[in-house]
C-alpha cells in the first residue's frame, strides 16, 4: 500500500513537518526538521486536477471534457491551486476580447461566453 505524507494536519489543518527520512535501498536514516514541498500542499482533488492540466498542457477545452466541468469552474480550480501553493490570485476583470476569443476558438461555448460576458 502505496501512503503519502499528508500535506496538513488531519487534526488541526497545521502545517506537516518531516522529521525523519530514510532510504529505502541503503537504509540509511536522517533526523532533522524538513519541509513538504509547495504541491504537498494540495488535497487529493487539486493533484488530479495539476495532473490533467499538466497532461493536457492547460489546454481549458481538453480539462473541460475529461473533468466534465465548465471554463469557469476549470479557472476557478486553478486559482485554488494557485492560491494554496503560495501565490497571490489576480482577480480579472471580464476581458470580452478573451472571451470572444476563446468562443472563436472552441475552448467555450456560446453558453459560457453569455455567461462570462454578463459577469
Amino acid at each position: 500500500m502505496n501512503r503519502e505524507v499528508p500535506g496538513k494536519c488531519p487534526l488541526c489543518n497545521g502545517e506537516i513537518k518531516v522529521t525523519e527520512i530514510q532510504c529505502n535501498k541503503c537504509g540509511i536514516v536522517i533526523q532533522g526538521q524538513f519541509d513538504l514541498c509547495k504541491f504537498c500542499r494540495l488535497n487529493e482533488q487539486q493533484k488530479y486536477f495539476v495532473e490533467v492540466f499538466i497532461k493536457n498542457r492547460g489546454n481549458i477545452k481538453e480539462i473541460e471534457k475529461e473533468l466534465g466541468i465548465s471554463y469557469p469552474t476549470v479557472r476557478n480550480k486553478l486559482d485554488d491551486v494557485i492560491s494554496d501553493l503560495g501565490h497571490t490570485v489576480k482577480k480579472s476583470t471580464v476581458n470580452q476580447k478573451e472571451i470572444l476569443e476563446k468562443l472563436k476558438e472552441g475552448e467555450i461555448s456560446k453558453e459560457e461566453a453569455l455567461k462570462l460576458l454578463k459577469g
